[in-house]
């Protein structure tokens, strides 16, 4: 808006003094005044941050992923026990001494070849038997007359040692008392030889 232009008429504040400010000017600043701040916090601030994780670090406070803190590293000792560098007295040995592991009880082989020789001159006998050892789950069992020679008492023969659990649920299914490891008698499997009827 130009003077002639003004509609107002002039009054006192209008009148210019010869010694009052004619008008406030500033002279124009420098690109160092505007920059100097974004600088200051560019290089300020990551020497920060970099002291603090570096403090945080070593006192074991830096937050951990996931929430919480870091737990700081314990060192546990054991106590000392004031009898451990002591020498046991003579003759005294340990007083207790860990127990042994036991071997583990090796599992039936239910596919054992199983022969039931029926001595007792009952009928059916060893088809009876053998059919209460297929229920039992054994799937290679053969009913037979027996031909050599007897034992006193019904006897399940096993081939070896490694079938003993084998045998003992075999003498368990069938109700016979004894069980013998006789290579000759049982041959690759198990052999039972009835001399009396079990249920009888």
């Amino acid at each position: 808006m130009s003077k002639a232009d003004y509609p107002y008429p002039d009054d006192e504040f209008d009148a210019a003094t010869p010694d009052g400010p004619r008008g406030v000017h500033r002279a124009p600043r420098s690109a160092w005044s505007r920059w100097w701040p974004f600088l200051v916090v560019l290089l300020v601030v990551p020497v920060l941050a970099y002291g603090a994780v570096a403090y945080l670090s070593r006192t074991g406070d830096l937050p951990v992923v996931g929430g919480g803190t870091a737990p700081a590293a314990e060192e546990t000792q054991a106590p000392e026990d004031p009898a451990a560098g002591e020498p046991a007295p003579e003759g005294e040995g340990p007083t207790e001494t860990a127990p042994e592991p036991e071997a583990p009880v090796a599992e039936p082989v239910l596919t054992t070849p199983v022969e039931v020789l029926n001595g007792a001159r009952v009928a059916g006998l060893a088809g009876r038997v053998a059919d209460d050892l297929l229920a039992a789950g054994f799937t290679d069992v053969a009913p037979d007359n027996a031909t050599e020679d007897l034992p006193d008492v019904s006897t399940v023969y096993v081939a070896s040692e490694d079938l003993r659990t084998t045998a003992d649920l075999v003498a368990s299914t069938t109700g016979v008392p004894a069980v013998e490891v006789d290579p000759d008698r049982a041959l690759v499997g198990i052999v039972v030889v009835l001399v009396t009827d079990p249920a009888a």
